[in-house]
């Protein structure tokens, strides 16, 4: 799984580079969140771009010091951090919009090429896991390796 992930993500960071963009793939789910161009909270974001409010945490955090977010403190809870794009953010959208295209088109020819599509088999593995997480799935395999041996 791990050599796919770095096949896959190391070429769409190549093809980035090649596009004159730095921009990193794990940017993607939040500029798609932000791109309408309503300010969210952290949380909003992580909920919409269907990754963990960590991950969110970190990306935003990474995004703001790169100058493609800007962040400030929510109107009702000071607390609370609300981001939007910035305008390097903003001006960026439409050279990551072709990059998306380009990477859609370059998905669904992989999709033919195999036997069954990719993007079917992640999103069931995905539905999967998030009936049964893998960790859950690990500590059943250990007790019933450990019962087996007992």
């Amino acid at each position: 799984m791990r050599h796919l992930i770095d096949l896959l993500d190391g070429a769409v960071s190549a093809a980035y580079e090649e596009a004159g963009i730095d921009y990193r793939p794990r940017y993607t789910p939040v500029m798609r969140a932000l791109e309408g161009g309503e300010p969210h909270t952290v949380s909003q974001i992580a909920e919409a771009a269907g990754i963990t409010q960590p991950a969110a945490t970190q990306t935003v955090a990474l995004m703001i010091k790169e100058g493609l977010l800007e962040s400030s403190p929510g109107v009702h809870d000071a607390r609370q951090k609300v981001v939007r794009l910035s305008a390097r953010g903003r001006d960026l959208l439409p050279q990551l919009h072709l990059c998306w295209q380009a990477t859609r088109a370059a998905a669904d020819s992989l999709d033919g090429d195999l036997p069954y599509p990719l993007s079917d088999a992640l999103a069931a593995a995905i539905a999967a896991l998030q009936q049964q997480p893998f960790g859950t799935r690990i500590r059943t395999a250990r007790a019933a390796i450990t019962k087996e041996t007992s």
